[in-house]
């Protein structure tokens, strides 16, 4: 039997995740939380203009946005892509008086949460899956935690 990986890549940036391995272990534990198996999920850190051209051309949305997930999982085990924009990432962490790293943690979370099934596109599903994004935000390793 092989391992499933959560892998980390870039697309037209040169930003680098701090701690792989600490939020590879953070990802699994979350997902093994919600009753599910960690399957193959790859994180694409990439630039705005790469993510708002995979907005536009795979779900005709003429918007920026900070994570777009593809979900590939079956039966009960996760597995896809997310899709990152670490510029939108920048300006949120500024905008919430936060660090880069914890909101990347936040999105990446997000992602994570969608493929576990979790939607946000009614005001009662955003509640609910914000606070398992701080649920969640508030099991990571101590070594990932980043003061402001």
């Amino acid at each position: 039997m092989t391992k499933n990986k959560i892998n980390f890549f870039n697309e037209k940036t040169k930003y680098q995740v701090k701690k792989r391995n600490l939020i590879r272990m953070w990802i699994e534990k979350s997902i093994e939380k919600e009753k599910r198996i960690p399957g193959d999920i790859n994180i694409i850190i990439c630039s705005d203009d790469y993510l708002y051209e995979m907005n536009i051309n795979y779900l005709k949305h003429d918007t920026f946005t900070d994570i777009i997930t593809f979900d590939y999982s079956e039966e009960n085990s996760v597995s896809g892509d997310l899709f990152i924009s670490i510029e939108r990432v920048r300006e949120n962490a500024k905008k919430f008086s936060g660090r880069v790293e914890n909101e990347l943690h936040r999105v990446i979370i997000h992602g994570i949460l969608h493929l576990c099934g979790y939607d946000d596109k009614t005001d009662e599903e955003k509640g609910k899956m914000r606070q398992k994004e701080n649920d969640y935000l508030s099991e990571r390793p101590e070594g990932m935690v980043l003061s402001a």
